[in-house]
């Protein structure tokens, strides 16, 4: 029977650069997680692949989704919806694989409450004066919609606290192992190996 797979959370405010640090994670050789692909209504950026950077669906496809109670978590962020879909993350764990996924902070306050034991990484911009400069950047979002994201990504990061790391996102390839590490060293924790042991010295012993 495989070990359990660990469910690792990665959040952060829009624009902090979670896709540009998850893809970094992911393409490194030594990586062995599986990436839970978030749906979304929002439309697709210059570059994103259906299936491969988001499950692209409709406002009306999204909520029956939701209807039928087939998502771990979901949430409305600036008139879009985004969301995690449950079975394909419930059967990966099952497997004993370690299951990746990149959310909103929302999204990942709707995990913890489903599934308290995973891993839950925070990821931070240097400073706010970056952050901006990062969504700005983008060159995809008007003005208004700039300064409603700065205002979020605030709030978010106020809620840093429900989180076990928090790691600040400065240069991508350092950042990236950072997140790695941390990963490795939740699978030596006592708590989450001991029962394994437990078993071990129950089969010795019949």
């Amino acid at each position: 029977m495989n070990e359990r797979g660990l469910l690792i959370v990665f959040s952060g405010p829009s624009g902090v650069g979670k896709g540009t640090v998850r893809r970094e994670i992911f393409n490194t050789p030594d990586h062995d997680f599986e990436y839970s692909i978030s749906m979304t209504t929002r439309k697709k950026r210059a570059g994103e692949v259906d299936g491969v950077d988001y499950f692209f669906r409709t406002r009306e496809e999204f909520e029956k989704i939701i209807q039928n109670g087939q998502m771990l978590e979901y949430a409305e962020y600036v008139g879009n919806y985004y969301g995690t879909p449950l079975q394909y993350v419930k059967q990966t764990l099952d497997e004993g694989k370690d299951v990746f996924l990149e959310i909103e902070v929302k999204g990942a306050a709707q995990v913890k409450e489903k599934m308290p034991d995973g891993v839950f990484i925070f990821l931070t911009p240097p400073d706010l004066d970056e952050l901006r400069e990062r969504i700005v950047g983008r060159s995809t979002d008007s003005s208004e919609i700039i300064e409603k994201r700065m205002k979020i990504a605030q709030k978010e990061i106020e809620m840093m606290s429900f989180y076990d790391y928090a790691v600040v996102n400065d240069k991508v390839s350092l950042t990236a192992k950072r997140v790695k590490d941390i990963i490795a060293g939740e699978h030596f924790r006592v708590e989450r190996v001991i029962g394994k042991y437990l078993r071990m010295i129950q089969e010795y012993n019949q």
